[in-house]
Order: C-alpha cells, then sequence, then structure tokens
C-alpha cells in the first residue's frame, strides 16, 4: 500500500510536466501557497475566478542571506467542489473528513536560484524550482462548533525539482505543526498562525546543501548533510473578501539553528525571512451556490 500510495504521489507531480502544463500551473499556485487560514464557506458560488498581484520577498534559499523580490501577476481560481477544492489555501483533494480528522491533499514550493548570483553557490548548478505533494492528517483539537480552530497539522510530501521540461525527484519533508485560525482576532479579518518543525530526508538537503568535490574551493570545503532535523517555521497570516475583492498576507520565519544542514558551507545565516500581500478582484463566477 505504502509503495502503490509513493507511485500515485509521483504519477501526479509528472503528469502536467508530460503534459506541458507546469509553467501554468506553477505560476497559479505559488501565490496560492503562500496565503491563508481556514474558514467555512456557506452560500458561496460553486466556482469564481480572479486575477491578482502578489509583492513577496524570499531568501535564495533558506540559509542564504540574499534576499529576492518579486511582482508576480496572477490567474485565481476557486472551487468549492465536494471532494476537490482551490482556493487561498492552495490545490487541494479532501479524501477523508468528519468532525475532527481530515485527511486531504498538502502541496509547496520554493524559488529557483541562479547560482552565478548567489556568492556561497559561485560555480555551482543552479537550482532549480522545487514543487512538494503529498498527503497531509489534520486532527481538529477545539470543539468543532467552536469557530476559533486549532488543529494539529501532519503533512508529508515528495519534493521534485523541475526547470518545467523535466523533473527530478529530490526527497521527502515531513512539517507536523500547530495551526491556529479565527475570525475574531481583528474585527473583520480572517487570522491563521502555525508554528512547527521540518524534516526532511538526505536526498533533499543534498539538494540545497551538498559541496560535491568537483565545487569544492578554499573557502567551500566538502560537504554532505544527513537527512532529519530541517529547523523550525512559524507563519502568520491574515486575509479578508469585500465583495469582489479579497486581500491576503504572510509573514513566515525560519530558524535554523541546529538543523542537520547548518554547518554546510552554503549557509551564511540561522534566520529566513519570507512575507507576501495578494490583491485579487473576481470577475466571474457560477450561478450556482453551495454550503461548504
Amino acid at each position: 500500500m505504502i509503495a502503490r500510495g509513493i507511485l500515485l504521489i509521483r504519477r501526479a507531480v509528472q503528469w502536467p510536466v508530460r503534459a506541458g502544463l507546469l509553467r501554468p500551473v506553477a505560476l497559479t499556485v505559488l501565490p496560492l501557497l503562500a496565503i491563508g487560514a481556514v474558514h467555512a464557506d456557506t452560500g458561496k458560488p460553486l466556482w469564481e475566478a480572479a486575477m491578482g498581484l502578489f509583492p513577496s520577498t524570499f531568501p535564495a534559499y533558506r540559509g542564504s542571506s540574499e534576499q529576492q523580490y518579486y511582482l508576480i501577476p496572477f490567474p485565481f481560481l476557486v472551487y468549492r467542489g465536494e471532494i476537490f477544492k482551490a482556493d487561498r489555501h492552495g490545490l487541494r483533494a479532501l479524501l477523508f473528513d468528519n468532525r475532527r480528522v481530515e485527511l486531504n491533499i498538502s502541496s509547496n514550493a520554493a524559488i529557483p536560484v541562479n547560482s552565478d548570483k548567489e556568492p556561497r553557490r559561485e560555480g555551482m548548478p543552479d537550482l532549480d524550482t522545487t514543487l512538494e505533494i503529498g498527503p497531509s492528517l489534520n486532527l481538529l483539537l477545539t470543539p468543532p462548533s467552536v469557530e476559533d480552530r486549532l488543529q494539529l497539522k501532519l503533512p508529508v510530501r515528495l519534493a521534485v525539482a523541475t526547470d518545467f521540461s523535466s523533473l527530478e525527484t529530490v526527497g521527502w519533508v515531513f512539517n507536523p505543526h500547530l495551526n491556529f485560525d479565527s475570525p475574531h482576532v481583528l474585527h473583520g479579518w480572517n487570522t491563521g498562525f502555525n508554528l512547527g518543525p521540518l524534516f526532511a530526508t538526505r536526498d533533499y538537503h543534498d539538494y540545497y546543501y551538498r559541496v560535491k568535490p568537483a565545487y569544492v574551493r578554499p573557502d567551500r570545503p566538502l560537504y554532505r548533510p544527513s537527512g532529519g532535523y530541517s529547523g523550525m517555521l512559524a507563519v502568520a497570516s491574515i486575509s479578508r473578501r469585500f465583495d469582489s475583492y479579497w486581500v491576503g498576507g504572510f509573514v513566515r520565519y525560519d530558524y535554523l539553528r541546529g538543523a542537520e544542514f547548518d554547518d554546510s558551507p552554503l549557509v551564511d545565516t540561522d534566520h529566513s525571512f519570507m512575507a507576501g500581500v495578494a490583491v485579487t478582484w473576481f470577475f466571474a463566477r457560477s450561478a450556482r451556490t453551495v454550503d461548504r
């Protein structure tokens, strides 16, 4: 069963590459992954279509002090189906759900890196965009009738690196974390907070932090990390819907001291900071409404 599950995840990741759809999918998913707190939708259209802008900042990679800045236009699709959903939390499939336990699909992504612009990676291969997908078991820790929701989320994701013409499997990540969502912290705004450790396999750490013999130089010795602890991360988000507009923002802080790769010559800081704001305009929606 485990082997079959891994095979299905691999096929799900490989399909958009073979179909030539990975670039537009990535442009849609990257902004969606950055924002969000879960709240119920009642009397909403089955689907809505929007366009948005996403000013944001990310480190070149976790452990790099080089910060990069983006202004990304993106399409935004909301679909409130019984099983498949697309919204500010990304593209999801609800596989199992009761009042306290939910099993769905989790996803994540990281930006590509031009090594020529990173002093510590000078002369090394560029890092491609990485995409992650896998199951997440979510356990509700507060009473189901309470609007403020505290969940323990247990996502396990397969990571692949891609240049949008091919892909390479680069390991697995596991991010158990507590997630708190509330519509009451700020009047009229939905807020979310999550905190937890990140773990990854050796292959994943190798992709970002290994120094192979061909790339050794006096200030960059041979290095290979182990798999295991990959640091702590904390995320805070805020969002609000204004009729035909939606506004959301997030900040994320990563603390890397004690991570298996923190002594890599490619790491020059124990901290990483990410932030972004998204503004979307909804220009089309279905006449059919649903209670989700």
